[in-house]
């Protein structure tokens, strides 16, 4: 407990704890505030693309009521996120998965590989974020080494070692949240 010489009411420490890491699917939305966090700094400009949906069906009970009852997704998406950072574009990935030894491929799409490699050809800084929900551990993956292991893969899945030895844990803060940032000026641009 955290008392407050204020005689505010007392803060249970314990259940920020608990809420920390019972985050799970929650990677989507520490992302957006993540990026709204970058952008409020003017520190780069990456937004979470929408999906394309085609309208088949809309229902009309009164012009200010109209309701969708049948859409369809149009074309695969590409991935999630995409920006600029440092006069670079910057396109990735996001998953996230309950499951403690591995990630499985199915999780990542053939299209979604496709245009990382495209990203990565033109100059771009391409990666995925996993997230283990089990462990609440949060990875930054480089585009290069998914490609190849989505590539040369033998098994259903990557284990959860994989990640531990070709990624860049990003640690959780309350701001941001997923500060990936970080990582690509330590480890890809090389900044110091």
């Amino acid at each position: 407990m955290i008392g407050y010489p204020n005689a505010k009411p007392r803060m249970n420490t314990t259940s920020i704890k608990s809420s920390a890491s019972n985050r799970g699917m929650s990677l989507e939305k520490d992302l957006n505030q993540t990026n709204l966090y970058y952008l409020e700094l003017d520190k780069a400009v990456i937004y979470k693309k929408p999906t394309p949906v085609q309208i088949v069906n809309v229902d009309y009970p009164k012009r200010s009521a109209a309701k969708i009852t049948e859409a369809y997704f149009k074309i695969p998406s590409t991935t999630d996120y995409n920006g600029v950072y440092k006069g670079k574009a910057v396109d990735f990935e996001a998953k996230e998965t309950k499951l403690k030894t591995s990630f499985p491929f199915k999780l990542i799409h053939p299209h979604q590989i496709e245009h990382l490699k495209r990203v990565i050809r033109h100059g771009g800084i391409g990666f995925l974020i996993i997230r283990f929900t089990y462990y609440d551990e949060t990875y930054y993956i480089e585009a290069e080494k998914m490609i190849d292991a989505y590539s040369n893969r033998d098994h259903q899945s990557l284990p959860y070692t994989w990640f531990k030895e070709n990624g860049y844990l990003i640690p959780f803060s309350l701001t941001p949240p997923v500060d990936y940032l970080k990582i690509i000026d330590k480890y890809i641009l090389k900044e110091v």
